[in-house]
């Protein structure tokens, strides 16, 4: 197995601790950063811009992608270009519907003949993939999310998918695919076997893949007695 650092797809981190956020910005093996007003929440940031601000302070060449929130398309139009000013590595993400389903294509193809990095967001189907396609333009960077753990929830393998959108892209030389809502650390491994561009990253995986990846696992199964041995212990069980 390879170790991260020998991958070709580049790995992103998907959160929105601002400690978390700013220590993996110095790690060599992290190439950017996505977040999203549910990551946003429940780290408890309540000033959306100012928190944008402080991390890209700090965060400066990385790309950053961060979401707009309203459900009006003339409201998200207006986010997106604002969020796009705030830096030059600023990407903007776009769901690929509104909460009422209407489609963002418009909306994308708009924001796309402006400049605007995009990041296509909660994208499941090859249908939403090509339809995003075509709304893009050639010469103007763009990300693609498709929701690959999301799309494996439902028991359905993802990767299929993976590459039919991967092919999608063809003639796009600056569109990149991402496979995001990873679930567990072999995904890592997957997005990288089906092609994709990037792998998005929850922190708390980032750091079992850190940790883990490449560990022997005869190794990891004495780890594994040793952990149930001390637990016992320390609940003070008896027979």
């Amino acid at each position: 197995m390879k170790s991260l650092s020998e991958l070709k797809i580049k790995i992103f981190a998907d959160g929105a601790d601002k400690q978390g956020m700013l220590s993996l910005n110095a790690n060599p093996l992290i190439k950017g950063m996505t977040t999203n007003p549910s990551l946003m929440r429940k780290a408890g940031v309540s000033d959306y811009e100012a928190f944008a601000k402080e991390i890209l302070q700090v965060i400066t060449e990385k790309p950053v992608s961060f979401e707009v929130f309203s459900d009006e398309f003339p409201e998200m139009r207006r986010q997106a270009l604002k969020i796009s000013s705030w830096g030059k590595n600023v990407y903007v993400k776009i769901p690929v519907t509104n909460t009422r389903g209407d489609s963002s294509v418009p909306l994308i193809a708009e924001l796309a003949r402006e400049g605007v990095k995009l990041n296509i967001t909660a994208m499941l189907t090859v249908a939403q993939v090509e339809a995003v396609a075509r709304a893009l333009q050639p010469e103007v960077p763009a990300f693609l999310s498709v929701f690959a753990g999301r799309i494996a929830d439902t028991g359905v393998d993802p990767m299929p998918i993976m590459r039919a959108s991967k092919a999608a892209l063809a003639g796009l030389p600056r569109a990149e695919l991402i496979w995001a809502s990873v679930r567990e650390v072999l995904n890592i491994f997957q997005a990288e076997e089906c092609g994709c561009d990037i792998v998005t990253v929850p922190h708390d995986i980032l750091a079992k893949a850190m940790k883990l990846v490449g560990m022997d696992l005869a190794e990891l199964s004495l780890e594994t007695v040793k952990m149930f041995a001390a637990d016992a212990r320390a609940a003070g069980y008896s027979l």
